[in-house]
């Protein structure tokens, strides 16, 4: 008699209603053949369960005897589940936790994060459970550990959650070198990585499983894809030429309207700053919804961060306006409503935002984007095709991020101590470091021991020493320091707010930066109240309630640029509107803007680049529209700015968005000539952005997180953290020094090559200058700012005036304009009409 080895989990799945997808029975099977994989499938479909259940049924299928006490505590560590976020981390506790005491199993389940109890993390360095939930972070602390390779020697299964989230970042690579050594101390061990929202599968295989993989491994696709419905909140009318923020909170009763459609709604917004200010004007707008909406974003205090999460889950908030911190795959059934403030600048992130709905087997996922211009309708449209026709935005891994490697090289010493040529084998398996040249190695060893060639007289930086052989860190202040700052994660300093007296306690953080232009009596606006500033001490600022309006804080890096292919889907749009079809409410909506783009310049068609030319009061201007997003635009617009004046001494000035790049200078620019001379060619495109750029000055800026990672720079003991002035002036100074005594360290190298490749994507901006290279330039001469060139003056004009004065002179521009295009739309009707009229 041929029994169901799934038995188990398939009479568990009916007890709830449930039938066990096919992909889920291709995880348990291929777990049980002793295969690694991936896992892909939409948020909400049943990803946990295909790989817990794999594990539980292992567990059942060898039994385990003995008296249930005594079972548990003989038990090892058999599961270790990372994840990226401690939220997720208290969510995938409680998924994972179900199952157990139905199976009778003896197994114990624990997590472990950075908020996890003093008493809970000393008792788990005696013994772990037999399945940890934890973070890259926490792993990599417990590899630090003396005892280490008996810790995990009897692990079977790691699970890598949200690996999507993970693998393009310093996180990632952390990752894969912990993984590399869990495959030393556990041979046997399998690995399975869970993702949703990824275009490019089998790197993210590789980069899982690393080089030195002996197992199979395999890609398993999730059940049919969950159907997502995106749509746009439509303004009343469209301005001719709209800026970016023009719409602003016009949208707000639209906003508020879909918020009542449903049960639970999460509004999405794509920086912390439009949170609050979109929470303050919901609770302004609807004051009947107090008690009933929140806040969530990933500067509010732990303690309310985790209510909000438990009110979601338990349908408890009508309404919660949050970040990226609620992105990922945290389950909160009630919510039936997604909006999206803002063009959420490419595919994978919309689609991950809409999963946050309907999130269960069979669900449907809606998300409804509020767009804050008009031509974020075109990006709306755009994301909704290219998500029919599967394109979604790959990750990609890191490439030998050596601050990563020297944190390791100190973290595996702590863990027992390695030898180098066996721990050179090991790193090599993990796929961001599988280049890794014997001289880079040499060098890491080097830095680690005695600081590189710079530091060798100062002792504190000869943290690793060897003997015999055996690499080890004997010191034990070195050893708590190291702790005390693994991992990858770098902002900047943070300052506490907390309330002096009275109840309310801490509310959360904001920057160093940010604070440092108040003075006490300033009202700011946090957490969703008004605050007034009376002290800041010890990296706390101090409040106490406040009435009215203030300042909403601003935090670094919000500003997210439109990718590859929601670009290459918003240059589709543009090309079928040149040609007169608008398919879509969206394309209806923004048509009026087009067809003004059109009558006063041209639509660029499909392989053209479009550039005006502009003379003004300002100077000459000339507007380019390669629809590469923000990053790849600034590094364009030094470069093309830098080529110009090499044939031509001239100084431009120049400002960017999404979609194009101005350039302006006080004399004509001699574009002709330069476009005939390989304005837009990829050639020696290195040199050039060195060239065009204060690469010195981006590049020690990036070097403060280096030297962070890389150990040069410690951030203080809890309770007496370095300001972020310390701390930057620490790392100024090891470029400074490093840069005359040590110009070949590598950590120097590092810091150029990742202001290429993050800040300024020089990946992408080559791929960009190859097409631009290849397509028809039409240079059209404009008498006045088309509705593509307008919001690009309007950014120019930022950093010269105030937001009120901004907004005034904006709005008598763009009154001008629109007053000037009907006067000429006019003229157009009547000389058409009298061109149909018969001659008298």
């Amino acid at each position: 008699m041929n029994r169901d080895p799934f038995a188990p989990a398939a009479a568990w799945f009916g007890r709830r209603g449930w039938v066990p997808f096919e992909f889920q029975r291709e995880v348990w099977a291929a777990y049980a053949a002793g295969d690694s994989g991936l896992v892909h499938a939409a948020t909400g479909t049943g990803k946990t369960y295909a790989v817990w259940w794999a594990a539980l049924l292992e567990a059942v299928r060898e039994g385990t005897p003995g008296p249930p006490r005594r079972r548990a505590a003989a038990l090892p560590l058999r599961v270790l589940w990372l994840t990226p976020l401690r939220a997720l981390a208290a969510d995938t506790e409680e998924s994972l936790r179900a199952p157990l005491a139905d199976l009778g199993l003896p197994w114990t389940l624990e997590r472990r994060t950075g908020d996890s109890s003093a008493s809970l993390r000393s008792r788990q360095r005696a013994r772990l459970p037999t399945a940890l939930v934890t973070t890259p972070e926490s792993l990599s602390l417990l590899l630090s550990q003396t005892d280490a390779r008996e810790t995990f020697a009897g692990l079977r299964l790691a699970v890598i959650d949200e690996w999507h989230e993970l693998m393009g970042s310093k996180r990632g690579s952390q990752t894969e070198l912990a993984l590399a050594r869990l495959r030393r101390f556990s041979p046997g061990l399998r690995t399975w990585g869970l993702s949703a929202t990824l275009g490019n599968l089998d790197t993210a295989l590789a980069a899982l499983l690393g080089t030195g993989a002996t197992e199979r491994g395999r890609i398993v696709r999730g059940a049919d894809p969950k159907t997502i419905h995106i749509d746009a909140v439509l303004p009343e009318s469209v301005e001719r030429f709209p800026w970016a923020g023009h719409l602003g909170l016009r949208l707000l009763p639209q906003v508020a309207a879909a918020v009542e459609e449903g049960r639970t709604a999460l509004v999405f917004t794509n920086t912390r700053s439009q949170a609050e200010i979109w929470y303050q004007a919901l609770l302004e707008a609807r004051p009947d919804w107090a008690g009933d909406i929140a806040l969530h974003h990933g500067s509010l205090d732990r303690k309310m961060r985790d209510w909000v999460e438990e009110s979601l889950r338990l349908g408890r908030l009508r309404c919660v306006v949050c970040t990226s911190s609620l992105d990922l795959g945290v389950d909160f059934a009630p919510v039936d409503r997604v909006l999206q403030v803002g063009s959420p600048k490419g595919i994978a992130r919309l689609v991950q935002r809409a999963g946050r709905s309907g999130h269960q087997p069979g669900g449907e996922s809606r998300v409804t984007c509020v767009p804050t211009h008009a031509f974020e309708l075109v990006e709306v449209a755009a994301a909704r095709r290219a998500l029919a026709a599967g394109r979604i935005e790959p990750r990609e891994t890191r490439s030998k991020p050596l601050d990563v490697l020297a944190q390791h090289l100190v973290t595996v010493a702590l863990g027992g101590g390695f030898r180098a040529a066996e721990l050179l084998a090991e790193v090599r398996t993990a796929w961001s470091f599988r280049d890794l040249s014997q001289a880079e190695w040499g060098w890491a060893l080097d830095f680690v021991t005695r600081g590189g060639e710079a530091l060798r007289a100062y002792p504190e930086y000869r943290r690793v020493v060897e003997q015999d052989g055996l690499w080890t860190v004997p010191d034990a202040t070195m050893a708590r320091r190291h702790r005390m700052q693994i991992g990858t994660i770098t902002a900047d300093a943070a300052i506490q707010v907390q309330y002096r007296s009275g109840a309310g306690g801490k509310l959360g953080t904001i920057e160093e930066s940010f604070v440092a232009r108040l003075k006490p009596g300033d009202r700011f606006v946090f957490a969703g109240r008004t605050l007034e500033l009376e002290a800041v001490r010890d990296m706390t600022a101090y409040v106490r309630k406040a009435r009215g309006g203030g300042a909403f804080p601003r935090w670094m890096g919000g500003r997210m640029p439109l990718s590859t292919e929601l670009g290459a889907a918003v240059r589709g749009q543009l090309d079928e509107a040149r040609r007169g079809v608008y398919a879509g409410p969206e394309m209806e909506a923004v048509r009026p803007v087009l067809e003004q783009q059109a009558a006063g310049s041209l639509l660029p068609a499909a392989g053209e680049l479009l550039i005006e030319r502009l003379k003004s009061r300002e100077g000459h201007h000339l507007f380019l529209y390669p629809f590469e997003g923000r990053l790849v635009h600034e590094g364009l617009a030094a470069l093309l700015a830098w080529r110009l004046a090499r044939g031509r001494p001239s100084s431009f000035t120049f400002a960017v968005n999404d979609y194009g790049i101005e350039l302006l200078s006080p004399e004509p620019a001699p574009l002709e000539e330069a476009l005939a001379a390989g304005l837009l060619s990829p050639d020696a495109l290195g040199d050039d952005i060195a060239a065009s750029l204060n690469a010195v000055e981006m590049a020690k800026r990036q070097f403060r997180e280096i030297a962070r990672i890389a150990g040069l720079v410690f951030q203080g003991f809890p309770g007496s953290r370095k300001p972020a002035r310390h701390l930057q002036a620490s790392s100024g100074l090891f470029y400074e020094v490093f840069a005359r005594h040590d110009p070949g360290n590598l950590l120097l190298h590092q810091a150029h090559r990742e202001v290429l490749e993050q800040q300024l994507e020089s990946s992408r901006l080559g791929q960009a200058l190859a097409r631009l290279t290849a397509a028809r330039v039409t240079i059209v001469e404009i008498a006045s700012p088309s509705p593509l060139a307008f919001p690009l003056l309007v950014d120019h004009m930022r950093d010269k005036l105030s937001s009120e004065k901004l907004a005034d002179r904006v709005r008598r521009m763009s009154a001008r304009l629109e007053a000037a295009a009907v006067k000429e739309g006019a003229k157009r009707s009547r000389a058409g009409r009298k061109k149909r009229e018969p001659a008298h």
